[in-house]
């Protein structure tokens, strides 16, 4: 992994968290207990700072940068898909961000929110908690079901004990 000094400002890493060898960490970043960064993505704390919170899992090519203004802030228990952007914006806790998803400068997703393969999440956009969003521009489409808020925590739990899986395996 390729944890790196920029500005004066070290990522700060709990140690029980995964960070997959390919995946690059720079600068005001910093990740929660037994959270993981997979393969090959990257989290660039440059000019503003990242904060990722309890048992979140950053998958697989996910980019997250900040603006000038803005920070990234990501809730606990949260699952970002594969190949995931998230620039300047807050994700509340219990949410799954999917695969390819694009979320923008300024967004707040609230908590327990599935947000769907591929969305596009436009500059500004609020979405309240409990919303199941689609499309691009993303509109929301429903509230969650109950059996849709539980997996949200399951998915959560599922990458916490992959990763140690992973981390068990180096």
């Amino acid at each position: 992994m390729a944890l790196r000094r920029f500005r004066e400002q070290s990522p700060r890493i709990h140690p029980s968290c995964f960070i997959e060898e390919s995946a690059q960490v720079i600068g005001d970043v910093e990740l929660g207990k037994d959270s993981s960064v997979w393969f090959n993505s990257v989290l660039r704390g440059d000019v503003n700072g990242i904060r990722i919170g309890q048992r979140t899992n950053i998958q697989d090519l996910t980019m997250i940068h900040v603006t000038g203004q803005t920070e990234t802030v990501i809730g606990d228990d949260v699952t970002v898909g594969h190949r995931v952007i998230l620039h300047g914006c807050r994700v509340g806790h219990r949410v799954l961000v999917g695969m390819g998803a694009i979320v923008m400068d300024d967004v707040e997703i609230g908590e327990d929110c599935i947000i769907g393969a591929g969305t596009l999440l436009t500059p500004g956009t609020k979405i309240p908690p409990g919303s199941l969003v689609v499309g691009s521009p993303g509109k929301v489409k429903r509230p969650l079901t109950p059996e849709e808020r539980t997996f949200l925590l399951e998915s959560a739990r599922h990458y916490v004990e992959t990763a140690g899986e992973h981390r068990a395996s180096r």
